[in-house]
């Protein structure tokens, strides 16, 4: 799971307050710029250049968290900054995302057996120089179903993995479906399912973990408190090409190589990177303190002028996730499952589609976005091009303003006594709160806007705390199983390299914070995996089905779509976002000391 605000909008949108949607059409083009996925400067890195020190940027309002542990985080900023490390990633992707041979581990799926085997490379150690094994596989397994864990990666997929089931309701201390062929010690790890699924086949699955977790470092710590430990928090270690030299909590990392890597060996010998706001990072680029930001964050608004920069280049690629906004229709009982509740403030489908038609998100776009965004129309991004439906059969929520008011009054909101906002249909007041994350002033405005078209719809909507959220603070409600903060979020998912979507949005998904649980949507999201789906075609018929029936219900819309893009400076040698490129950071170098 990928959490992130995106900061998607420019200086101009401070007049949006001002401005009256022209149109109640959408404007049907959906343009958004291009970019290449890769730069390398024109002459090679050089030893001088290699021995100074890479700097990073990290785009973000605030510190990130400092979860280095894959299995328990849950925003892309620890991603990030941990990224060096390796994130504990297990296996080499083609650019289709599926899991090919010669990464730390080699995948096998036997559809007779039912079984999937995973064999480590033979020389593979962690950076304290202890070897990698086979418990290292399993154990994501025992951190994520851990029933006292916290862990947002689980979901009720990994019930297909025999003995599951039992150890993640608390009634097993093992997980009988996973085996050690040649021992916990050893290098080959078998897990037994129920039955295999087309999604094992790519990177980034609901139904297995990707990724290891040191066992033998972190044995004695409590699976419950693994999250807090000095081992996670302040002395990690890693399985990747760099290992963590210092870090400032929540401010910086910095990396040298380390010399335990199973793979290519890093060129550049000293990383830095460093957490820097949205409203900075044109002005940071412009004084050529960093080589490249990661492609998350940049503010759109100053595409232009980083653009324009002559020392660097943009790299970008489109996003596997999307901004979204969910209404919160209910609550996750004990056993973490959602349960919608049809006396819920945001339980009329009516109420939900009028918000989602008065907001002129295409004119946002085009006029304001510099063509990085876009309308989003299902919850598939269309990075997913073969599952993703064209907005020509599904065309989401384009501005509509007078149908927005027409399903309004049909529902039953109307004004009474020449109020100024509707009341519910029972006659009682009805005041809705609106989440979403602090970050520059054009987001801000962007979200002002928001408020400002629905008090137009007749809707009393404030902001949850009076103001946009602080990040850590925004998730750390909108995770509570019983929040009433928040009645509609905005936020922001990563789909992962395959595009099922049950980690998300099933029924005992953690990432489910609107709380949505309806039979249809588990039947659908359940066939997207069945045997018949192992036909193609099927399949993507089925994720039609799943995406035609999710803009039904709106219990969840996407917002915009997004092109994740970076500048990185002519120094820089090698730099590639393709999924292909699985040694990003051994294949970087510098043809010089200092920033060009």
């Amino acid at each position: 799971m990928k959490h992130k605000k995106w900061l998607t909008l420019g200086v101009a949108a401070l007049s949006l307050m001002g401005l009256t949607a022209c149109s109640n059409q959408a404007n049907g083009t959906n343009k958004h710029v291009h970019f290449s996925q890769s730069y390398t400067a024109s002459q090679p890195a050089t030893k001088k250049g290699n021995h100074s020190t890479l700097h990073v940027a990290e785009v973000n309002d605030a510190p990130f968290a400092g979860m280095s542990a894959p299995t328990l985080q849950s925003n892309q900023e620890d991603e990030d900054v941990y990224s060096p490390g390796g994130n504990g990633s297990l296996f080499h992707t083609n650019k289709n995302y599926e899991i090919v041979n010669g990464g730390l581990a080699n995948l096998k799926l036997n559809k007779k057996k039912n079984t999937a085997l995973i064999t480590l490379k033979k020389n593979a150690k962690w950076s304290n120089g202890q070897k990698v094994t086979a418990k290292d596989v399993e154990y994501p397994y025992e951190i994520v179903a851990n029933p006292k864990t916290k862990a947002q990666s689980f979901s009720n997929d990994m019930d297909d993995i025999k003995g599951m089931s039992a150890y993640h309701k608390g009634k097993a201390s093992t997980i009988s479906g996973i085996t050690f062929p040649n021992g916990p010690k050893g290098t080959k790890t078998l897990i037994h399912f129920n039955h295999l699924t087309p999604a094992m086949k790519y990177a980034g699955n609901d139904f297995t973990q990707d990724v290891v977790e040191p066992y033998q470092y972190i044995k004695n710590v409590p699976i419950s408190k693994l999250g807090e430990s000095s081992q996670v928090r302040k002395h990690p270690i890693f399985a990747g090409p760099y290992k963590l030299k210092k870090q400032v909590q929540g401010e910086s990392t910095t990396w040298v190589p380390n010399k335990y890597y199973y793979g290519k060996k890093p060129q550049i010998k000293h990383i830095d990177i460093q957490v820097v706001s949205s409203n900075n990072i044109e002005a940071a680029f412009k004084a050529k303190k960093y080589d490249f930001a990661f492609n998350y964050g940049i503010p759109s608004e100053q595409y232009p002028k980083i653009h324009a920069l002559k020392d660097y280049s943009e790299v970008g690629t489109p996003d596997q996730g999307y901004t979204d906004f969910g209404f919160n229709v209910g609550h996750a009982n004990k056993s973490g499952v959602s349960v919608m509740d049809p006396n819920s403030k945001m339980h009329s489908a009516n109420l939900r589609k009028a918000m989602l038609y008065s907001i002129n998100l295409d004119m946002i776009a085009k006029k304001l976005d510099n063509g990085i965004d876009y309308r989003g129309n299902t919850m598939i991004p269309p990075v997913f091009h073969k599952y993703h439906t064209s907005f020509a059969s599904q065309p989401g929520y384009p501005y509509n303003m007078a149908k927005a008011k027409k399903l309004l009054k049909a529902a039953g909101y109307t004004k009474k006594n020449g109020s100024k906002y509707v009341t519910k249909p029972n006659g009682k007041p009805l005041v809705i709160h609106f989440g979403c994350m602090q970050g520059s002033s054009a987001a801000k405005a962007t979200d002002e806007y928001f408020l400002q078209q629905w008090h137009k719809l007749g809707l009393d909507v404030k902001f949850t705390t009076g103001k946009p959220m602080e990040m850590n603070s925004f998730y750390s409600e909108l995770q509570k199983p019983k929040q009433k903060a928040m009645d509609v979020f905005e936020a922001s998912f990563g789909v992962g390299s395959e595009p099922t979507p049950t980690s998300m949005y099933g029924p005992d998904a953690a990432d489910n914070m609107a709380h949505l649980n309806t039979k249809e949507n588990t039947k659908l999201l359940n066939e997207m995996n069945d045997k018949k789906s192992f036909n193609l075609k099927h399949r993507i018929k089925i994720f039609h089905e799943w995406e035609k029936y999710m803009n039904k219900k709106a219990v969840y819309s996407p917002e915009f779509y997004d092109s994740l893009w970076t500048a990185v400076n002519h120094r820089v040698t090698g730099y590639s976002l393709s999924p292909s490129n699985n040694e990003f950071w051994s294949k970087l170098g510098l043809n010089s000391a200092k920033l060009k």
